[in-house]
């Protein structure tokens, strides 16, 4: 198991609170629309909260892996 954190700082014509549910709340949905690469999010357990297990599925052919999982550890 790795733990892998990302930080970083921006400038949005976007309202704070809109940007986070967009980034966080609703990525699951944004994410493989906006990411070509990407092929699906999906749940795997949990509610979307803390705890939550998820597995993200990449398109054939864009990276050398097929999918990940990760647990959502705790949101801000």
């Amino acid at each position: 198991m790795a733990v892998f954190t990302f930080e970083d700082q921006t400038t949005s014509p976007v309202a704070p609170a809109t940007l986070y549910k967009a980034l966080v709340k609703d990525a699951d949905n944004i994410v493989p629309k906006a990411v070509d690469s990407f092929k699906s999010v999906e749940i795997v357990e949990g509610n979307g909260g803390p705890g939550t297990i998820k597995k993200i599925s990449f398109l054939e052919g864009t990276i050398s892996f097929i999918f990940y999982i990760f647990c959502v550890c705790a949101l801000h």
